[in-house]
């Protein structure tokens, strides 16, 4: 009698939450290579993701959802050895990026999206990146970075980011589908062009396109019929990525005064697998990230590897 009364309290606690709408959310990302391995600590080292989504209230035949973000991000770079001061073992240089960003996310009612998004910030010492690295290092014991005196040189960074998704197809059962993703950016910090897929494998049958947590399009309102449902998935997502331009890299061309630079490598191969799932209003995710060399002359020239932790936060 007992395990009938929990299964019933259960059953109707999932079909009350399926039915309420959620219309903004708060989200945290944050990027690591010690979420792969203790040991790395170089190159894309670590990155921080805060943002807010939420709905317009007025959109066009079109559009299924319009969803609109502000973002604050910080990204972190470093080469092979983060503590040291010799120049001649600074096989990338260091780098920082902090940056401010508005977008908007068209998701269309034939299961496409569109998103636009403009960036404003700034690399070098005024991103206090430096700061930003010795106060992780503080927290897990690391000894103090060294050498960030030869960091990219302060410049203005604004860039233009574009998305656009499109689904393909899906089995009979729902259990897998297969999306068509595509991103482009501009700017002075970052050029460049990518393509790949993205694969769902579901533990249960997958949300649509415009409803999920795998395309953050899972916040909904009075102007569109979907509701708040669970999702539990893994994924993989193979892109190629041309890359023309890299301030982090190159140095900015507004200030040509950064003493390491390194020639970019153009064509990139990276791939993601991972895990999302839901409970009640939050959602979690762990994604493993490789990327083939992103510049050339590298100490360590079999390519880089990160974790990605996400945490997201849904809000009527």
């Amino acid at each position: 009698m007992k395990k009938k009364v929990l299964f019933i309290f259960l059953f109707s606690s999932l079909i009350a939450l399926s039915q309420e709408k959620f219309s903004k959310e708060i989200s945290f990302i944050t990027d690591n290579d010690l979420y792969t391995s203790t040991y790395d600590d170089r190159y894309y080292t670590n990155g921080m993701f805060l943002s807010f989504k939420y709905l317009a209230k007025k959109i066009n035949n079109s559009l299924g959802k319009k969803i609109l973000e502000w973002q604050v991000g910080h990204e972190m770079f470093t080469p092979a050895k983060a503590n040291t001061e010799n120049i001649n073992e600074h096989d990338r240089p260091f780098a920082g990026y902090l940056f401010g960003a508005f977008s908007i996310n068209r998701v269309y009612k034939n299961k496409q999206n569109f998103k636009t998004t403009i960036q404003l910030g700034v690399i070098g010492p005024n991103a206090y990146a430096m700061e930003m690295q010795n106060f992780i290092h503080n927290i897990y014991g690391f000894k103090k970075a060294e050498g960030w005196k030869y960091q990219i040189k302060s410049a203005l960074g604004i860039n233009f980011d574009t998305d656009y998704n499109r689904f393909i197809t899906k089995n009979k059962s729902n259990h897998l589908d297969l999306t068509w993703v595509n991103s482009a950016k501009l700017g002075t910090v970052y050029t460049n062009i990518s393509t790949g897929l993205y694969t769902r494998i579901g533990f249960k049958p997958l949300q649509s396109f415009a409803n999920s947590i795998a395309f953050n399009t899972n916040i909904n309102n009075k102007n569109n019929s979907y509701y708040r449902e669970s999702e539990a998935f893994i994924f993989i997502k193979p892109t190629i990525r041309y890359a023309i331009y890299d301030a982090t890299l190159q140095g900015s061309f507004l200030n040509k005064g950064s003493e390491i630079t390194n020639e970019l490598e153009s064509l990139i191969f990276h791939i993601q697998a991972g895990f999302k799932f839901t409970v009640n209003r939050l959602n979690f995710g762990y994604t493993f990230n490789y990327n083939t060399n992103k510049s050339k002359g590298l100490k360590f020239d079999n390519g880089h590897k990160y974790g990605s932790i996400n945490i997201n936060y849904l809000i009527r």
